[in-house]
């Protein structure tokens, strides 16, 4: 028995010298895990299920709750979404060598962050421009407003001047 026990042990320490990275993967595994649970909890649990992992971090700021906190922040809908943060916390690790299942989960995430925040850069420059051109456009529609009423002004003054020409023809005849 005795033997056995230690075999099966032996084992296990093999396939940790196999595989030095298993226990990151496991965490990687929680941490997608916790967010898709998360996603799909109601409002309340996922402000619970945030601050909870807020709090994991602060007390432990190590890189497994540093990148459960950013995706988190990266995944929750509004308004616990906070793009913005979860860069933040994510930048130290993008890139970091050697590429553990951590640091590649934190890449990925950075990456997501990235393109959310370039896309919406462009939407809200979009929206600017538009707006612009709204603004252009009422101008120019109050402009030919304005020239409309000074023209119908004119052509007003001209119908008097008119008018005055004729009674004094008239008179004078």
């Amino acid at each position: 028995m005795k033997l056995v026990v230690f075999l099966l042990a032996g084992s296990l320490a093999g396939c940790a010298v196999l595989r030095p990275d298993a226990g990151e993967a496991q965490q990687v595994r929680e941490i997608v895990g916790t967010a898709v649970t998360a996603v799909r909890a109601a409002p309340e649990e996922q402000r619970r299920r945030l601050t909870h992992a807020q709090q994991m971090y602060a007390s432990v700021p190590d890189d497994a709750n540093r990148v459960r906190l950013a995706a988190l922040l990266a995944t929750l809908p509004p308004p616990w979404r906070d793009d913005a943060r979860a860069a933040t916390l994510l930048e130290p690790m993008v890139g970091r060598r050697p590429e553990t299942p951590v640091t590649q989960l934190a890449g990925m995430l950075a990456a997501s962050v990235a393109e959310r925040q370039r896309l919406a850069r462009e939407l809200r420059a979009a929206e600017l421009r538009v707006e612009a051109a709204e603004r252009r456009e009422q101008s120019a529609t109050e402009r030919a407003d304005t020239l409309h009423r000074q023209v119908e002004a004119l052509k007003s003054i001209e119908r008097g001047i008119l008018e005055r020409e004729e009674r004094r023809r008239t008179i004078q005849r």
